[in-house]
């Protein structure tokens, strides 16, 4: 059985709780009937018309409190921010009395009228109080220092910004302006649900869980399923299931999902991530690029309420049209070489030259990536669509109509990092079995990151994909560029952490 180590302030805390119970105060009561939020208080007090607010409860948790004698200030905070509660000994008896059982961190319900202190705070005169939850733990709390020029000094309540991650709940508590981020993340996908909704696209669910995982170059993670004694696997993708539904009959579907993908971890990458893919029947690529652009511009313009953002100090636009790039034309560009149907041994050698370290033993898919990575991606600020990749890069994207050893791919690029990819998507069932059965050549000679063969999707495939267009957007992503975050954990509630290390005990110090 483990133990507990308590220190002393949680083990006083412990103390007031059971005295609070021998006293007949129940610490944790089922519910508590509240009639105002903070904010709308603040917001809709008027010193003209006081009798308005003469009656109203509020709850939240206590954030700071000053006992004064027989009065007390406190103010406590709930979801849309603080508000100041004054409690006297005269209005409140003996539950005033109980204040000394209190502490920063515990959650209370106060009942009574608003009024304006003589320093001007609007606040809540408290006719009644009850305890709604007793704090064990204490929370952090900022602090401040005042110079003699009365400049103030604010500390961050989480110095470990490890912490804040590990701990979120104490990071919302300490810092609650971190949930503009994630209530603007709520509006971004509900703005873009609410676009396919409109249109008449259908959102639908595909199973997390594949038997054959596909649709991207990653790794993916592996589960057992102990009833059918099968190997698993998280997808990593939905395009596969959502190019099935449209061969059966749906002409327009998307997905906004989780995905998994066993690969390392950065400022832009965590191992579960959101992704969202839409799939319309009829359409090309080139569609799909007006169709994004219009897309990202509605979510911008309704939840930045304008067309630019300042993402990390630059100013980004997103009015439309965005900027359109060929592949090979950047490739031109930033790296001085042409390298249009070049081999694996050629690109090899020209990423050496341009001093891209790349693997000796790379793909050709793998070489062209690296070097757009590091030489073309960059330079790509404002938002701009790449177009017409090379066919090694795409294994199911269609040929590209004009132009042999290409496909019709863009990919919607920001401050340098992929928000979003697209295809016309191949539905030549004899051109993607090819396709596939390479990739799983490029897998037997050592790339694990390279697609399988599933042979359930190429018979899909077979019976009749109509022309259609394929679309997949990197959330987090853009959210981070939205909300001003230069870290995927920063839009993320629960990232992913490595494990913490454990200090060593004096046992295992031999002492």
């Amino acid at each position: 059985m483990s133990t507990v180590h308590r220190n002393d302030q949680e083990l006083r805390r412990i103390e007031e709780l059971h005295e609070l119970r021998a006293m007949g105060v129940e610490p944790f009561p089922a519910s508590f009937h509240r009639s105002h939020h903070a904010h709308q208080i603040l917001t809709a007090f008027s010193d003209e018309r006081p009798d308005e607010m003469s009656d109203v409860s509020v709850a939240g948790r206590i954030m700071a409190m000053r006992k004064m004698g027989k009065a007390t200030f406190c103010h406590i905070q709930d979801v849309t921010g603080r508000i100041q509660i004054y409690l006297k000994k005269d209005d409140l008896g003996d539950v005033y009395d109980r204040l000394r059982l209190f502490d920063i961190g515990d959650i209370i319900g106060v009942e009574g009228y608003v009024f304006r202190t003589r320093m001007g705070e609007i606040s809540v005169h408290a006719r009644s109080l009850t305890l709604l939850t007793k704090s064990i733990t204490p929370i952090p709390v900022g602090k401040e220092e005042v110079a003699e020029d009365g400049t103030v000094t604010r500390y961050d309540a989480i110095a470990d910004k490890e912490q804040r991650y590990r701990r979120r709940y104490l990071d919302l508590i300490a810092n609650p302006q971190i949930k503009d981020t994630f209530v603007k993340r709520a509006r971004i996908i509900s703005t873009m649900r609410r676009f396919f909704d409109e249109r008449g696209w259908l959102e639908v669910e595909t199973p997390i869980l594949q038997p054959i995982y596909g649709g991207a170059t990653a790794r993916p993670f592996v589960t057992h399923h102990n009833a059918l004694d099968v190997e698993l696997y998280l997808r990593i993708a939905d395009e596969l299931y959502l190019k099935r539904l449209i061969v059966g009959g749906f002409e327009g579907v998307y997905e906004i999902s989780k995905n998994f993908r066993n690969e390392g971890m950065d400022k832009t990458h965590n191992p579960e991530y959101t992704a969202m893919e839409i799939y319309v029947a009829y359409k090309d690529y080139v569609w799909m690029m007006e169709m994004t652009e219009q897309m990202v511009n509605t979510i911008v313009t309704e939840t930045c309420a304008s067309e630019t953002v300042v993402y990390q100090g630059t100013e980004l636009s997103f009015a439309t049209p965005f900027a359109r790039a060929r592949m090979f034309d950047l490739f031109d560009q930033h790296t001085g070489m042409d390298l249009r149907g070049l081999g694996r041994a050629e690109l090899l050698s020209a990423a050496r030259s341009l001093n891209v370290d790349v693997d000796s033993a790379a793909s050709a898919m793998k070489i062209l990536d690296e070097i757009f990575s590091v030489l073309v991606q960059p330079h790509l600020i404002q938002p701009t669509f790449v177009m017409d990749y090379p066919v090694e890069m795409s294994p199911l994207a269609k040929a590209h109509r004009t132009e042999k050893g290409l496909v019709e791919r863009f990919e919607l690029f920001i401050m340098g990092k992929e928000v979003a990819n697209a295809f016309s998507e191949l539905n030549d069932p004899l051109d993607q079995r090819a396709r596939l059965e390479e990739q799983a050549q490029i897998r037997a000679d050592g790339d694990d990151e390279a697609m399988v063969v599933d042979e359930d999707f190429l018979h899909c495939i077979e019976v009749g994909l109509p022309p259609t267009a394929g679309l997949g957007v990197g959330i987090d992503r853009l959210v981070m560029l939205l909300t001003d975050n230069d870290s995927i954990r920063d839009v993320l509630f629960f990232p992913q952490m490595r494990p913490e290390k454990t200090a060593v005990t004096d046992t295992e110090n031999g002492v």
